[in-house]
């Protein structure tokens, strides 16, 4: 059996600021504003990369710190970008954005990678 992980989703309480991160980080190309008629309030958009990866992002008016009753789920996302430079140039520029959570390095597994965080809190793992 082939398993392709068709796309990762995220709960945000703003889809354009998440987007936004997004596209500036990562270059990603943002799709059309869904809103349901299933499910009154609920928004989503999917984020597209150059390689056909996606992200989904969506949103709803249960969707916040108030409603978060402990944290559950993915730890974080890792994007491999191929190689060290590439993870040094990205997390330089998400420096001044505030966005960068630790610094480029080697792990102790063999690993290269640096942390950025979204807006949301969400942690994402850029690797060579």
């Amino acid at each position: 059996m082939t398993i392709r992980v068709a796309h990762v989703a995220l709960w945000t309480p703003d889809i354009d600021r998440l987007c936004a991160f997004w596209t500036l980080a990562f270059g990603a190309e943002v799709g059309p504003l869904y809103q349901s008629r299933n499910r009154p309030g609920y928004l989503s958009r999917f984020l597209r990369f150059g390689d056909g990866a996606e992200i989904e992002v969506m949103s709803g008016p249960w969707v916040g710190p108030a409603f978060v009753a402990e944290a559950q789920g993915y730890a974080h996302v890792a994007l491999s970008l191929g190689s060290k430079a590439a993870v040094d140039a990205l997390a330089e520029r998400m420096r001044p954005h505030g966005a960068l959570k630790a610094a480029p390095r080697s792990t102790g597994d063999g690993f290269y990678e640096a942390i950025l965080c979204d807006p949301d809190g969400n942690l994402i793992e850029i690797t060579a």
